[in-house]
């Protein structure tokens, strides 16, 4: 249990930067060989070409688990903290539909292609699993946050309700508290 726990928490991290050391270390390896020895290696931009590759999608995974994608959140910014909860799930359904196609085509691609890297002679197959690896990789953490959301919205409603027993009318004490504050102003009867 402890080291599934351990896999979750890190695993994307430690292949890139297994990944990273490698690439940098080829690619050390293929300068000095040409300005030091006057003598290049064959393999080395592909290979570091091919780690990169792989880097990539294995950040996908990674940006996914920590939510450092780029977004657009002009839109989010209008709701509460439930609606932009709820507006995010909606999003990840989209992202975990587009994962499960690019996963889906992307193995089925990868077990198509029959041709052999040029200076290393490593079947291909290799380079084009690393999308649809990335992607596999992804949809396992977007459903993770998609649980993490519901578990999320369950304890807020749960708050929600606790507080209007324990205080009844508390959705319009807030409500006067925001527009004493001046963070927000109120239509005729409607609430922020």
């Amino acid at each position: 249990m402890k080291i599934l726990r351990w896999l979750d928490e890190h695993f994307e991290e430690y292949i890139l930067i297994a990944l990273s050391a490698f690439t940098v270390i080829v690619i050390f390896l293929q300068v000095v060989m040409r300005y030091v020895f006057g003598n290049s290696l064959t393999w080395s931009e592909e290979v570091a070409r091919y780690a990169f590759i792989w880097m990539i999608y294995m950040g996908i995974s990674l940006g996914v688990k920590r939510d450092k994608h780029l977004k657009v959140d002009a839109f989010s910014m209008m709701f509460d903290k439930k609606g932009k909860i709820i507006l995010e799930m909606f999003v990840n359904v989209f992202f975990l539909a587009f994962a499960i196609i690019i996963t889906y085509y992307g193995f089925d691609i990868a077990a198509r292609v029959t041709r052999e890297s040029a200076a290393l002679q490593i079947p291909m197959n290799y380079v084009y699993l690393a999308p649809a690896v990335g992607m596999a990789l992804a949809i396992i953490r977007l459903i993770q946050k998609f649980v993490e959301h519901a578990k999320l919205l369950k304890s807020a409603d749960a708050l929600a309700e606790e507080a209007e027993k324990l205080m009844p009318g508390y959705e319009y004490v807030k409500e006067a508290e925001v527009l004493a504050s001046g963070e927000g102003q109120r239509a005729e009867g409607g609430r922020i």
